[in-house]
């Protein structure tokens, strides 16, 4: 317990040195909420929108910039720099196991996106009328799964790439990917169905989350396929997870 506290404090240190990572992370999403919002204004319900506001179509997609962020690029990349730098080669030395280090790794950048979500859900409501999630614990819960299963690719990625170069190159076009499927460079609503069917099955699963804020029931099957995702790909990273 203290080796687990004391690499959890020891990452969180490291992070919040360098403010250019956490402060995107948090305040990003907000301000693109409230640029959009500014820009529409007190925008009218629209039919197209199923008797909504942009706005309120709009904010729950928000969160994917956070977790993609920390998850997909942040993430990967920072360990894979650790292991470039020879970092994960010292700690092999220690008793750090690869689980104890990935955890620690989880919860700072887990916690960092739950700064970031109540944020945005806060200003949200209190200076644009964005209601507040219809089902709260239900939110709660796809909010999780979505975030666990995007960080386990994350980690699978930092667990085997060999350097910070390898990772971007990878971590790169997957973030653009999972922005585009939920819906941060467009509604979901415009998008073709097939790429909304897509999305539905990929982390962070954003229709879940949408669902859940708006009061409708989420569907199960997407949920329990991010369940899986976060524990295949969570115990793979742990598996392949390689100090040099």
């Amino acid at each position: 317990m203290n080796e687990m506290r004391s690499l959890i404090t020891t990452e969180a240190k490291l992070l919040f040195r360098e403010p250019i990572y956490w402060l995107v992370v948090i305040l990003l999403p907000t301000a693109i909420l409230v640029i959009f919002a500014s820009m529409f204004g007190p925008s009218k319900p629209d039919p197209a929108l199923g008797g909504l506001r942009f706005v309120d179509v709009f904010v729950p997609s928000l969160v994917v910039i956070s977790v993609a962020t920390l998850g997909i690029q942040t993430l990967p990349i920072r360990l894979a720099t650790y292991r470039e730098k020879g970092i994960l080669r010292r700690l092999s030395t220690t008793p750090a196991h690869p689980l104890r280090l990935l955890m620690a790794q989880f919860v700072v950048y887990a916690l960092t996106a739950i700064v970031g979500l109540v944020l945005l859900v806060v200003v949200a409501n209190l200076f644009f009328d964005v209601p507040w999630p219809q089902q709260p614990l239900v939110y709660v819960a796809a909010f999780l799964l979505g975030m666990t299963s995007l960080f386990a690719i994350g980690l699978l990625l930092a667990a085997v790439a060999p350097s910070s170069r390898v990772a971007t190159a990878v971590a790169i076009p997957v973030f653009f990917m999972v922005m585009l499927l939920g819906g941060v460079y467009l509604p979901r609503v415009f998008l073709p169905e097939f790429l909304v069917s897509i999305g539905d099955f990929t982390p962070p699963g954003v229709q879940g989350l949408q669902d859940a804020w708006l009061g409708t029931a989420p569907q199960l099957l997407p949920l329990v396929g991010l369940a899986a995702i976060t524990v295949i790909f969570g115990a793979i990273a742990v598996r392949a997870f390689r100090w040099e």
